[in-house]
């Protein structure tokens, strides 16, 4: 589903005028103002997956973050932002299909958050579970020396002889299974951040996606790219996406700007150098496979 059709930056002359003017103010950046004009580029004609490709300093997730601001999508972290962005995100014109019910945007950082927080969610279940493994011995070992842990003592002993015959009655691995939660630390970080864009990406939207491929290994970016692309031709979804990755860059049907060209363009992605790279590495080693 396309609903962001075509985006439009300001243009040289316009970001000229603004220069001038803020030229008194002792600003010591004009940022995002004068990186597009280098590149001769004006507008970007969207589709249904739409790729910025670019090595780093080529302004791709520039260009994420401008349309993404001037459509409200909605974020999970900050970004680093200059005094003039949003100024310049004002200068921007977006042009639609059809209004999108909502979009987002996925982050790296985002993706290391969470990764992160299933690190200390990690931590807890361990401390938990050594807790539990803890106690159970414990608890076997108290029995063999006392035989009255068997015995009700009272109403007000319940809860406790209650806790104990629990422990006595089943195997240390099913006693420490049923009471710590299943869950995201049988997940390793590729798996992690895999989960993260299968959670998020759930619904009708416009998803801008920064390098989604940092900390997912080859076999996760291939997961990756036929979710994206499943997802693009099964629902009513459009994707904006910035990445180096050439798996990536290979799904079907994707538009891609190529941000290192002058003037930027449009590009098949086997044209691009840094695929290239990829492929000659390989054929310089291909009697080694």
């Amino acid at each position: 589903m396309i609903y962001l059709d075509n985006f439009v930056l300001p243009g040289e002359r316009a970001e000229d005028i603004v220069i001038l003017e803020e030229e008194r103010t002792c600003l010591n950046t004009f940022y995002p103002f004068k990186i597009f004009p280098q590149k001769a580029l004006d507008e970007v004609q969207m589709d249904n997956v739409t790729v910025f490709y670019g090595g780093n300093g080529s302004g791709k997730s520039t260009l994420i973050n401008v349309i993404a601001a001037k459509i409200n999508a909605i974020r999970y972290s900050d970004f680093n932002i200059a005094p003039l962005f949003y100024q310049f995100v004002d200068m921007c014109r977006a042009e639609f299909k059809r209004r999108p019910p909502a979009a987002y945007v996925l982050s790296s950082d985002d993706v290391f958050d969470y990764v992160l927080n299933a690190r200390t969610v990690n931590g807890n279940i361990d401390d938990k579970r050594n807790e539990l493994f803890k106690k159970y011995r414990d608890t076997h070992l108290r029995a063999m020396r006392d035989k009255t842990i068997y015995k009700l003592k009272g109403l007000d002993d319940y809860k406790n002889w209650q806790e104990n015959m629990d422990i006595l009655r089943d195997s240390m691995s099913g006693y420490v299974r049923d009471r710590v939660s299943p869950d995201i630390d049988l997940y390793s970080n590729g798996e992690t951040a895999m989960k993260y864009f299968i959670d998020r990406i759930n619904e009708d939207a416009v998803y801008f996606l920064d390098e989604p491929e940092n900390s997912l290994s080859v076999q996760f970016q291939i997961e990756l790219a036929d979710y994206i692309v499943s997802t693009a031709r099964a629902t009513r979804s459009q994707f904006i996406i910035a990445t180096h990755s050439p798996i990536l860059l290979a799904m079907k049907d994707a538009l891609i700007y190529n941000l290192d060209e002058y003037p930027v363009d449009t590009c098949v992605w086997t044209e691009l150098p840094n695929v290239r790279r990829y492929f000659d590495f390989f054929m310089d080693h291909a009697d080694e496979f």
